[in-house]
């Protein structure tokens, strides 16, 4: 049974959607807790700012780190509808 083409752009869209959303949510993890728990007493012989790198992360990276990640997300999704040609009408 062949798909509609309604549905193989329904398919693509959530199956980039999950990719996109595994690799930044991978990041987030990475960056918030690996950054900021795990690997903050190596982090903590660097500094930034007068501050310990790790206590930096814990503290202010990470947050920044997800803003940046919310705004990459954004920014793929709108390509992925554009392409798919879902991009929502002008006003």
């Amino acid at each position: 049974m062949a798909l509609s083409d309604a549905e193989t752009i329904r398919r693509t869209y959530w199956r980039e959607n999950r990719r996109w959303m595994l690799i930044l949510g991978s990041i987030w993890f990475v960056v918030s807790l690996g950054c900021g728990v795990l690997w903050v007493e190596p982090l903590n012989q660097i500094r930034l700012g007068g501050f310990k790198l790790g206590f930096w992360f814990a503290q202010q990276g990470a947050i920044y780190a997800f803003i940046i990640l919310i705004f990459s997300y954004a920014s793929v999704m709108a390509r992925l509808e554009k392409r798919l040609g879902l991009e929502e009408p002008e006003a």
